[in-house]
């Protein structure tokens, strides 16, 4: 008989949980008598204990306002997002002024050679 293995390379999504569903799971928990009741509750949700711990830590720490997902990933500065957007806006600056300078140079050579070729024409 062949077991079939997950691949390793594919990884579920990581579950989300509602403040209210976490709340609801504690105070099922809180009620159980024995650790078999628990242990069941905990099945049924297909929750782990370090999990239900870890929602315990933020409920006692901060109460329901501690239940609530944190943004993961860095902290960003905001004063580091808008120097860098800053800083993208003065490249386009500085690419569009470049662009204009010889647009102006070139405008001022078409009229030298206009004027050159007018003073040609009016000689006789």
């Amino acid at each position: 008989m062949m077991v079939s293995r997950p691949d390793p390379e594919v990884r579920a999504a990581p579950r989300v949980y509602s403040v209210a569903f976490k709340a609801q799971v504690l105070a099922e928990l809180d009620a159980a008598e024995s650790k078999s009741q628990r242990g069941e509750i905990m099945r049924r949700h297909g929750l782990y204990s370090q999990l239900v711990s870890h929602w315990r830590g933020q409920r006692d720490r901060a109460g329901l306002e501690g239940l609530k997902d944190r943004k993961r990933g860095p902290r960003t500065d905001p004063v580091r997002g808008d120097r860098d957007r800053l800083a993208r806006r003065v490249t386009e600056l500085e690419a569009q002024l470049a662009t204009a300078e010889e647009l102006i140079e070139a405008q001022g050579k078409v009229s030298a050679l206009l004027q050159q070729h007018s003073r040609k024409r009016a000689e006789p």
